[in-house]
């Protein structure tokens, strides 16, 4: 899309006008629902943060000053609107904090991970995370957001992310471990 083109669709969005509204919908609903998922734990949830974070657009998408993509300042309210749902579902569920745990892995992890299953094996491995390991971790691996950032996104201490992100990792290495050993052994048969 053009720039005029962009600039056309979002005065439209500003009018409240349908069909610049449906236009814009289509054209970043799937890789948005995409990334609502990646913060879920249901299809439901992701449907909900999905909607939620798209009626956010269009409130608010007077706001945009053109800095960046249209796309990336989307893609930050689903991200935002994950985190306000996560953060009000955090009030229930208590937190792991273990303050001790410093282990850092860097960035490294998705590639070394991904060079050994499927990129959808990955995602339904890491939709199966507990809450809050799995926003950590696509905060720090997918938003490459650093542990402060995410602590005070969350509401949690630096600790408490790195905990997490570890926590998030080991359990993810160890389910492909798993799946790599019991392939090897239909293999080896």
């Amino acid at each position: 899309m053009g720039v005029n083109e962009e600039k056309i669709l979002i005065k439209g969005c500003i009018e409240w006008d349908r069909a610049s509204q449906n236009k814009l919908y289509a054209l970043y609903s799937s890789k948005m629902f995409a990334v609502c998922y990646k913060y879920s734990s249901s299809r439901e949830d992701a449907e909900d943060t999905f909607h939620e974070g798209f009626m956010k657009v269009f409130e608010h998408i007077k706001t945009f000053k053109g800095e960046g993509s249209l796309e990336g300042w989307i893609r930050r309210i689903m991200v935002n609107t994950a985190i306000e749902k996560y953060r009000k579902q955090l009030r229930m569920v208590a937190l792991v904090n273990i303050e001790e745990s410093q282990a850092d892995f860097g960035n490294h992890f998705v590639d070394d991970i991904l060079s050994k299953i499927a990129a959808n094996d990955l995602m339904n491995l890491i939709h199966k995370l507990p809450p809050q390991y799995k926003m950590v971790f696509n905060l720090y691996e997918f938003e490459g957001l650093k542990h402060k950032e995410i602590a005070e996104l969350l509401d949690i201490s630096e600790g408490s992310s790195k905990s997490n992100l570890s926590r998030a990792r080991t359990s993810l290495q160890e389910v492909v471990k798993t799946r790599l050993n019991s392939l090897y052994e239909k293999v080896a048969k």
